[in-house]
């Protein structure tokens, strides 16, 4: 599943930089909120029995000592497949005014081992009773079923229970036919329902999401990644929409009820896959694909608006291509007939790899050149290539349990910058994926409240302890180390190993040790030599949190590793079975030399080749091709800093960038002095590369973050301007004074950081010309503002401006047509320095009318980036925590980075205090922000810490910095 937080490019660059601009007074302004009621959670009530079957007046014990009162289900039966026929209304009921759906499904299964109880996933479906009973029982091929004696929804651990008057017999077959009613609801999960207007209609499409526990919300299902089955898929839709689910639809079946004609859609089997895998998706979209000739059929669906205005014409072009990337990549074919991608208006996830059906947000499949920026179309480059990824790696072979969720993730988000590279030769994806992953979970890696990539399945059995996988670690960590493996075994032996683990294990499921077995059987095979093998060296990176600093001395060669955490005063509850050690494949070059290689297997060792002369210098990890962190002795890093000084060239960027990165982070753990970090700062003078400007800029933010309502603000500025104003005027020179755009991929999102960065510091002639521009945009909405640049021009303009400046945004929000469009707009919104504005943006957050659910968290979080609007967002979420986490999804993933967000400035012992309390008010009610929530924590803390022993060195060093010319 692709991530559901966003930021553009340029919104990413735009949204630190205008916090750093705001007036900082205005802060401490908060507005007090009622309190509002939790809504009704729409569970239905039961239909027969409450949960005890013997004792209905008795609840169900807190100590789970029956089969259902535990998460997991027993290994007792097996699906085999499904039979299910669903009928959503796309129109509300007359007499309570609710969507909702009906359908029915048989589902076939063989008894595995003996019982006399059947268990089966179901949750907020209403469900018919025959007999008095919520489902019937029949056997197949001859085999009795026994009788049922007594049915009830165990709605805690969200089963259907069925109690038998005998056991069911091994090997035989039955099936369980069930008839429900579900609510069609606009929560994002399950079986659920998006709106959207096209010519002044309002327009309903019933959707799914299902990954990862909510299949069992649109029909009963044993509704585990392991309990795969085939699925036969009816769906029942009014005339004139279309109906598409994973397989192929045969002819549709028109038919009357009620006085109504509706259409009957069936499609053929699916393959065997898993209930979290399976779409169904009626909406009156149109579509352009490829003809009939292809060997697997590309469909690109949308709004019929977006269709004709060519928005998925990119999408269509470059999906062909990546499949054709994978096949070989896998040596393995498509695995099935036809690929739909379809865009979706309201969607909790950036995509979703349903098999055969993949949903995606609008902006991460739709792209228009005339109103998108090159990051809107990286993005559905690199997720195109994500959910593609998986139709193989996560959907023909599946991890058993979610505690080893990275290995779907982590993988497919490695190899998507594969794709997208094969996709866009020019882009430089490969390396792109350090400045989009690696740099920014290696902060959140270093926590000591982060976990390992790969738990206990016994650690992960409640569906919100399974949403809270859905993280960076999962994601950027797991690419993380999988592309380090990918380097030291070399990428052809890596994709050796991937070939023949699919091959061996295609429509089944398998733990993370499979894979390690198949890429060390490929390592065998090769002339790779390795100090031990892959399952040693790797299961350190996976089943331990964090990762190791790596220093050496270049005077001795002496090299060692320790956890690295950026609170040095933060203790590690977690134990680690390898006692927080790595085996590190430590990469260098000495003064532009070729790079060597050497293992570093202990805590402590020398080698020698690492010693430096008196006129060298070395840098290691080279690449960032390592997951860990290089600290250095005193000598060497004032040769690098005097080498980046003088050549900065002779460095390769991405250790340019690293040296940055490195260094802000080895400050802030205490390993190095905070005057050496904003050193490694001072070459940007004479940096036109992406990498390093972009490292620097959100190392720097950390800065604004703690200093921007302190006397430090002032001087920080100066220095930023001084340091920024050449490649401000690099970038004039390069676009012909801004008319045309740069050639080269990074060098226009480096155009963005110049711009933001220029005028946010006070550099002449910048807010001049974005304020320019805003006003003749103002003037005649048609006139043309670079995509790249959109999100800098509006946020300034609006900063700059007052209430009519945002409403004028606003009306343009409300009337765009352009997904990516709607989102830098609805970004820049938040940049508004009128508190007043902030707090009625907010109350919008709640009101799906004027701010989809899908976008309800991230406004929030742009709103708490600016430092007019953080401790308004803080107050707004703690007083309206019960309506969002009911309403919103509290057990979504999206939570923790809401969490996350909002609390990302604090730095005060009041919002210590805040946040603590916090935790105490929701305790039960937190959901998957309940780690974001520890994270925070500790990050304030750290934080504390930090503003308390830097403020003054910080003050000095920019006030001298800013008066030297």
């Amino acid at each position: 599943m692709g991530r559901g937080v966003f930021l553009s490019r340029s919104v990413a660059v735009v949204c630190g930089v205008a916090a750093a601009a705001a007036v900082a007074t205005i802060i401490a302004l908060s507005v007090l909120y009622a309190q509002e009621k939790a809504k009704n959670t729409s569970e239905p009530a039961p239909t027969s029995e409450p949960t005890d079957p013997s004792s209905p007046a008795t609840p169900t014990p807190s100590t789970p000592k029956e089969p259902w009162q535990r998460y997991r289900l027993p290994d007792s039966l097996r699906p085999l497949s499904y039979n299910v026929i669903l009928w959503p209304r796309l129109e509300p009921r007359p007499e309570d005014g609710l969507y909702f759906f009906t359908g029915n499904s048989t589902v076939v299964f063989r008894c595995e081992n003996e019982t006399d109880l059947i268990l089966i996933h179901s949750n907020k479906l209403n469900l018919t009773t025959f007999g008095g009973h919520h489902a019937v029982l029949t056997g197949l091929d001859g085999a009795v079923a026994p009788g049922v004696t007594k049915t009830w929804l165990e709605v805690p651990t969200q089963f259907l229970v069925v109690q038998l008057s005998g056991p069911l017999q091994v090997g035989s077959r039955f099936e369980l036919y069930t008839e429900f009613e579900g609510e069609l609801a606009d929560d994002l999960g399950g079986f659920y329902r998006s709106e959207y207007e096209e010519g002044g209609v309002k327009k309903v499409v019933a959707t799914t999401q299902m990954q990862p526990t909510d299949a069992r919300k649109a029909f009963p299902c044993f509704d585990e990644p392991a309990m795969k089955a085939v699925f036969n898929m009816v769906l029942i839709h009014p005339l004139g929409t279309v109906a598409l689910s994973n397989g192929m639809n045969h002819e549709p079946v028109n038919f009357t009820d009620g006085g109504q004609t509706w259409t009957r859609t069936s499609f053929e089997p699916t393959e065997q896959m898993s209930t979290y895998l399976l779409a169904f998706v009626i909406s009156d979209f149109s579509f352009i694909g490829t003809n009939g000739s292809a060997d697997v059929l590309i469909r690109i669906w949308a709004r019929k608006r977006a269709i004709e205005e060519g928005q998925g014409d990119y999408a269509l072009e470059k999906t062909g291509p990546i499949l054709a990337f994978f096949e070989k990549y896998y040596d393995s074919p498509y695995p099935l007939t036809k690929s739909d991608q379809i865009a979706l208006p309201d969607f909790s996830a950036g995509a979703m790899e349903n098999w055969g059906l993949i949903t995606y947000r609008e902006t991460a499949l739709l792209y228009n050149p005339d109103v998108s920026s090159n990051g809107d179309k990286e993005w559905v480059a690199t997720v195109i290539a994500h959910e593609l990824a998986h139709m193989w790696f996560g959907n023909l072979v599946t991890t058993r349990w979610w505690n080893d969720l990275w290995l779907n993730e982590g993988f497919a988000t490695y190899v998507s910058y594969l794709g997208a590279d094969h996709a866009e030769p020019t882009w430089n994806m490969r390396d792109l994926i350090v400045m989009n992953e690696i740099i920014g979970v290696m902060s959140v890696d270093a926590l000591a409240t982060s976990h390992p990539l790969s738990s206990e399945e016994a650690e992960i059995q409640t569906p919100a302890q399974i949403n809270e996988l859905f993280d960076s670690i999962t994601y950027s960590k797991g690419a993380a180390v999988l592309r380090m493996l990918s380097s030291f075994i070399t990428e052809k032996v890596f994709s050796k190993g991937l070939q023949t683990y699919l091959e061996e294990f295609k429509y089944q499921n398998t733990v993370y040790q499979d894979l390690w077995r198949h890429l060390q059987a490929a390592v065998d095979n090769s002339n790779i030599t390795l100090p031990d093998s892959v399952e040693v060296i790797m299961n350190r990176w996976i089943l331990q949190m964090g990762f190791p600093v790596v220093s050496i001395d270049t005077q001795t060669g002496r090299v060692t590793q320790r956890h690295f955490l950026s609170d040095p005063d933060a203790v590690v509850t977690r134990p680690s079975p390898f006692k927080y050690q790595w085996f590190v494949p430590l990469t260098w070059i000495k003064t532009g030399a070729a790079e060597q290689k050497y293992w570093l297997l202990q805590e402590n060792d020398t080698n020698s080749a690492l010693a430096l002369g008196p006129e060298d210098w070395l840098v290691a990890n080279v690449d960032m091709k390592g997951f860990y962190r290089v600290n250095y002795d005193a000598q060497n890093w004032e040769r690098l800093l005097s080498k980046l000084d003088s050549r900065p060239q002779d460095v390769p960027v991405i250790n340019r960038a690293q040296i940055i990165d490195d260094a802000f982070n080895l400050a802030r753990a205490k390993l190095v002095g905070t005057t050496l970090a904003l050193r490694t700062t001072k070459f940007l003078r004479r940096e036109v590369d992406y990498m390093p400007w972009q490292t620097a800029r959100r190392n720097l933010d950390y800065f604004f973050l703690m200093f921007d309502r302190s006397e430090v603000y002032g001087p920080m500025q100066a220095y930023i301007r001084k340091q920024v104003a050449p490649l401000f005027q690099y970038f004039q020179n390069l676009t012909a004074n801004w008319t045309t755009i740069p050639d080269k991929h990074t060098d226009q999102y480096n155009q963005v950081n110049a711009i933001s960065l220029a005028c946010s510091s006070g550099v002449e002639g910048c807010s001049q010309l974005t304020s320019h521009w805003f006003s003749e945009w103002m003037k005649n909405p048609s006139f043309h503002i670079s995509p790249n640049l959109r999100s800098t021009v509006y946020c300034n303009g609006i900063a700059a401006g007052s209430k009519d400046e945002w409403d004028f945004a606003w009306s343009m929000y409300k009337k765009a047509t352009v997904a990516s469009e709607a989102d830098k707009l609805m970004y820049a919104l938040s940049c508004t320095r009128e508190p007043w504005l902030l707090n009625r943006y907010l109350t919008y957050c709640l009101d799906p009318q004027k701010i989809r659910k899908q976008d309800a968290t991230n406004t929030m979080v742009y709103i708490a980036s600016n430092p007019a609007g953080q401790s308004l967002a803080w107050d707004f979420i703690r007083a309206n925590w019960d309506h969002l986490f009911n309403d919103y999804g509290g057990g979504s993933f999206s939570f923790g980075g809401l969490i996350s967000g909002v609390t990302k400035r604090f730095s005060t012992d009041f919002e210590y205090k805040q946040l603590q309390q916090f935790k105490k008010d929701q305790a039960g009610q937190l959901g998957s922000a309940t780690a974001a929530v520890e994270q925070a924590l500790e990050r304030t803390k750290a934080n504390i810490n930090w503003v308390n022993q830097n403020k003054k060195e910080v003050l000095d060093w920019f006030t001298a910095e800013a008066a030297v010319p």
